[in-house]
């Protein structure tokens, strides 16, 4: 939550949105048919009083990897996205 005039957020407030875009991701990936057993939130990046959390992508083994390009792929003949801002 932000106080008036502040400018700054409160630290719930980023780790909820990404929370939420953990979900969104995980959400897609098991629509394409690919689970990321580690998906999660970095906790390190979740630390301050204003944190700039990361999506902790996790590990995954080859059929997982090979699953998740095979996804990527078929997408590929879609609208590009921007990797990072």
């Amino acid at each position: 939550m932000a106080t008036a005039g502040s400018g700054q957020q409160a630290t719930g407030d980023g780790i909820g949105d990404a929370e939420r875009a953990r979900a969104e991701l995980s959400d897609a990936l098991n629509a394409a048919g690919v689970k990321l057993p580690s998906l999660s939130l970095d906790a390190v990046s979740c630390a301050g009083t204003a944190p700039r959390v990361l999506i902790d992508l996790g590990r995954c083994n080859m059929a997982t990897a090979h699953a998740l390009a095979a996804a990527l792929r078929l997408r590929g003949a879609g609208p590009r996205w921007e990797a990072a801002r």
